[in-house]
């Protein structure tokens, strides 16, 4: 049965008597057969279709009751985080100063890759450690900090980056655009380039997702983690934070002992 027809089919009232409620208690009873929010979407765009086809070609005088824009929110899962080996296996294949220390400032900064492509000069400041990330995602300015091995990678970097006026960090070091900026584009084509030599699946946002996943496993406070991912909500954070989270195992086995303790080693009272 096609869309419309399962519709026309459901609907209790005459077609010209359809309004906005009545399409929501149809989204209800397609929810409730478990039907997921894109299939959903397709159901309403048949029924807005319709409507519109009624106005407009049948000169039907007639209101649509699935509004413009009327769609229900599909969700996003985020991308996974890698393990250990796989990050070992990407950086293995990295050996250019710059590219090492782009995907560093990733991994170690959770910088969007927007936000690496932006970042200047000035917004580096190594005796303290840190980056200012100005404009980023929502307009918003933020601090980030180094690690060390993003330090090194960096300091290897400007050693050898090209003299140039502009005052990005990242510039192209080679062909016709040598000693410009460097692109969003232009770092994700050297990412895919080395995943493929690694054999490895990777975005920037992995690297984003597992430096949350690892500093929650390392255990800093979920704040924290907000604070520099830029994240404006805490449940944003929480969501990065929900997979392969060993800060949970750990507090449930150590829970999980005291309660064994107390109930007389066994479980159960003594």
């Amino acid at each position: 049965m096609n869309t419309l027809k399962h519709f026309v089919v459901w609907v209790d009232v005459p077609i010209e008597g359809v309004d906005n409620k009545k399409v929501i208690q149809y989204i209800d009873y397609l929810l409730d057969k478990g039907l997921k929010p894109k299939t959903i979407n397709c159901h309403l765009d048949s029924i807005r279709g319709f409507y519109n086809y009624l106005s407009d070609e049948e000169e039907v005088p007639i209101e649509n009751p699935v509004k413009k824009g009327y769609t229900l929110r599909l969700s996003r899962p985020l991308p996974r985080h890698l393990r250990d080996e796989e990050i070992v296996k990407f950086f293995e294949m990295v050996k250019r100063p710059r590219d090492q220390a782009i995907f560093k400032v990733m991994l170690r900064c959770g910088l969007r890759v927007e936000e690496v492509a932006n970042l200047t000069l000035g917004a580096i400041e190594p005796t303290r450690r840190r980056i200012y990330v100005h404009n980023g995602k929502g307009g918003k300015d933020r601090v980030v900090y180094i690690s060390n091995d993003a330090y090194h990678a960096l300091l290897e970097y400007l050693r050898v980056r090209l003299p140039s006026r502009t005052k990005r960090l990242f510039l192209v070091d080679k062909g016709p655009h040598r000693g410009k900026p460097l692109s969003v584009r232009g770092i994700q084509k050297r990412m895919e380039y080395y995943a493929r030599m690694a054999h490895v699946k990777i975005s920037s946002h992995h690297l984003r997702h597992t430096m949350a996943t690892q500093l929650l496993n390392a255990d800093a406070d979920l704040v924290t983690i907000q604070d520099l991912l830029g994240h404006t909500r805490i449940k944003t954070t929480q969501r990065y934070c929900k997979v392969s989270n060993l800060k949970v195992e750990r507090d449930y086995f150590k829970a999980m002992e005291a309660v064994m303790e107390k109930m007389g080693g066994d479980g159960f009272m003594t």
